[in-house]
């Protein structure tokens, strides 16, 4: 097992022991109307979008992209249940940059610098282009207790999915060649796609229980998070324990 492996995994685990202190501090953050409904947006979005790109590109690509996904989607869904018109376009550009940059970790390990860079840097432009386009996260936003996929929606996860197929094409072609570039393009995209549609559908459920989750099952949500925690940290030293070798 690879030690930065390691390093990314006890850093997960101390997130989430600081999460699980949170939730258990539900009363401390203000109740229903504090803080805590956008970090509870922030951690099921993370988690969400993490394990997608984790299980389809890498720990710690999934760890990057999946905090900076659910960062900035619970931002703008937090505004949409209050009603709100969406940001300004200024500010969905910060967001834009946001995401785009959360890939920059696990494509740097993967095949350096100016690739991630340049990734990164197209990436956000089609997004801001997006966003002017009026094809934004809270798109169809509604809070419901079943999944649901709007038209639109399901044409925007094509479009990013096509999207990140050409910029991984465009990356390799003019910053750093890739080995099998078709094939890396298409996983990179087809998981984006994949994530994006499952996230999408998954939202309206997601944003209903966030608004309603009564507090005695948040507490209950904070003691998980804190023992995933430990053992997410144990694990470093189980590994010392039984002599198993880091490369």
């Amino acid at each position: 097992m690879d030690h930065h492996t390691v390093a990314a995994i006890s850093i997960t685990g101390t997130c989430l022991d600081v999460l699980g202190s949170l939730y258990l501090a539900y009363d401390l953050l203000g109740g229903q109307h504090g803080p805590l409904r956008l970090l509870t947006r922030a951690v099921t979005y993370s988690v969400v979008f993490g394990i997608g790109y984790g299980l389809g590109l890498g720990l710690l690509f999934g760890l990057a992209s999946g905090i900076a996904t659910g960062i900035t989607l619970s931002v703008e869904f937090n505004r949409a249940a209050r009603g709100l018109d969406h940001y300004s376009l200024t500010w969905e550009a910060v967001f834009s940059a946001i995401r785009g940059f959360g890939f920059g970790p696990g494509l740097y390990r993967i095949l350096g610098l100016r690739f991630a860079i340049a990734f990164a840097l197209l990436i956000t432009i089609g997004q801001i282009f997006a966003y002017r386009r009026g094809m934004r996260p809270a798109l169809d936003y509604v809070a419901a207790r079943r999944p649901r996929l709007t038209r639109r929606q399901f044409w925007g996860t094509v479009v990013r999915t096509v999207g990140y197929i050409a910029t991984a094409l465009i990356c390799s072609a003019f910053v750093h060649h890739v080995e099998h570039a078709w094939s890396f393009a298409i996983r990179v995209g087809l998981v984006t796609g994949v994530v994006t549609g499952v996230g999408a559908t998954v939202n309206p459920y997601i944003e209903y229980y966030a608004d309603s989750l009564p507090e005695r099952r948040l507490g209950v949500f904070g003691i998980g998070l804190i023992l995933c925690g430990f053992a997410l940290q144990s694990l470093q030293y189980w590994l010392a324990l039984f002599d198993v070798h880091l490369t």
